[in-house]
């Protein structure tokens, strides 16, 4: 047996425990279960077992610590727990992450969903570990090819940034990140599942991550049914791996779908231990709750590797200033938005280009690049200022040189927009050169003025 193999089954040994403090069941309340017994023993964030008299054993965790007694919030719904119900406890649980797991889907608490065994890694890693130390971290690193021609030019990815992707529902968010996690140049890709569909995660898997995606992914799922404690913990879990992989030095692509739905999770479970509601239902830890989960990813300290991350928000109703939203975008190092009448007009990526935007630039390109970016941002605003004149046809050609511009190549640089790029970044920026050249002669002037 390999020596790794023996790390392995020490780790599973070691996680065993022989003795545990044990109380009793003493109300059962809005949603929350109250144990004595434990108030000397149990930290807040420890797990526990109800061991329930019809046998079904069912989990929680410690939210609130009183003399006498704690409240214990069940990962499912309380329904059955009786007075006197045994309690034990289990202690604060982490995650212990293996290069094994590279492929495989498991659930927040390192089990694995895909029907297969799995070992658990040599060492337990906290679920809250704080960020790298802020003075020891290395800066942004090169550009990173993304295999998205947009992403590889006008809103470049460099390692270690950190970007959010704002979408409502069924706009393509899942389907983009699946690209991220196909296309990047990263050595181990991490995907948290927050509160998904059920029924969606084997779609994504085999349909939209697909086997080369999957081959260097690791997939941490909670579905929607789960309890807001899973779900929470699903992002905690993920973001634990990605941090082992970083230690090991190595370049990890931390993928999040969604941060909406961790707050929302969090909100759940905040309010459910008394902490009063503030901003549109969200208790004031949110905040702090999102910004350090913003702060884990990252460039690392020297000798380690680095966390690339793309954190997508549900905008519900393009509100940008909701406040996940707006507590984000204040963390991350970019935000793209995507725009349902863009997808509505068959455009995918539906990238709404003018309300994008990459904090990398302009280091992450040359002064060439930076002119071409340049120029295709001025051409894209001055057409969409003047869109509906133009559609309404209401503009004559030559009444303004850049607009006339705008017009002429507008169709190249929307299509170009939606392009995969099989080839390097410098292809990419050939190929949006070519976009904003006047295109060849022929055609009708009614076609400069209406390309749509």
């Amino acid at each position: 047996m390999a020596i790794a193999e023996f790390d392995q089954l020490r780790a599973e040994i070691a996680g065993l425990r022989v003795v545990r403090a044990v109380g009793r069941v003493v109300e059962v309340a809005g949603g929350t279960v109250a144990a004595s017994g434990l108030s000397g023993h149990a930290s807040l964030g420890d797990r526990v077992m109800i061991r329930r008299a019809d046998g079904r054993d069912l989990r929680a965790e410690v939210l609130a610590l009183r003399s006498g007694r704690v409240t214990l919030l069940a990962d499912a719904a309380s329904d059955g727990i009786a007075i006197g119900d045994r309690v034990e406890l289990m202690g604060q649980t982490g995650i212990a992450p293996d290069r094994s797991w590279v492929g495989r889907i498991v659930d927040p608490f390192g089990q694995p969903l895909d029907g297969r065994p799995l070992m658990r890694g040599p060492v337990e890693c906290n679920l809250r570990a704080a960020p790298p130390p802020a003075a020891n971290r290395r800066r942004l690193g090169p550009r990173l090819e993304t295999g998205i021609a947009v992403f590889n030019t006008l809103l470049p990815l460099v390692r270690g940034q950190r970007i959010g992707l704002f979408a409502g529902s069924g706009v393509g968010k899942s389907s983009l990140l699946a690209k991220f996690a196909r296309g990047v140049a990263a050595d181990i890709v991490v995907i948290a599942l927050i509160g998904e569909r059920g029924r969606e995660l084997r779609e994504f898997v085999e349909t939209v991550l697909g086997a080369e995606g999957m081959g260097r992914s690791i997939i941490v799922a909670a579905t929607s049914d789960q309890s807001p404690l899973v779900r929470r913990r699903c992002a905690w879990a993920a973001m634990t791996i990605a941090e082992y992989f970083r230690d090991q030095g190595l370049h990890v692509l931390f993928l999040a779908d969604s941060v909406t739905r961790f707050a929302e999770a969090h909100r759940e479970v905040a309010l459910a231990g008394g902490e009063p509601p503030s901003l549109r239902g969200y208790p004031p830890s949110t905040s702090h709750q999102i910004m350090t989960l913003g702060e884990r990813a990252g460039p690392g300290p020297e000798g380690a590797g680095d966390i690339t991350a793309v954190f997508s928000v549900l905008v519900a109703g393009s509100d940008m200033e909701e406040p996940v939203s707006d507590i984000l975008r204040g963390v991350l190092d970019g935000h793209v938005v995507l725009d349902r009448a863009i997808a509505e007009r068959g455009r995918y990526p539906a990238i709404d280009l003018l309300r994008s935007v990459s904090r990398s630039l302009p280091a992450a390109a040359d002064a060439a690049e930076n002119a071409l970016i340049g120029q295709a941002r001025r051409l894209l605003g001055a057409y969409d200022r003047a869109e509906m004149m133009v559609q309404a046809g209401l503009y004559s050609h030559g009444s303004d040189a850049v607009l006339d511009a705008a017009i002429r190549v507008w169709p190249a640089i929307d299509s170009f927009l939606s392009e995969d790029e099989a080839g390097k970044i410098s292809d990419s920026f050939a190929r949006l050169a070519r976009c904003l050249l006047p295109p060849a002669q022929g055609g009708s002037e009614q076609d400069r003025q209406h390309p749509r």
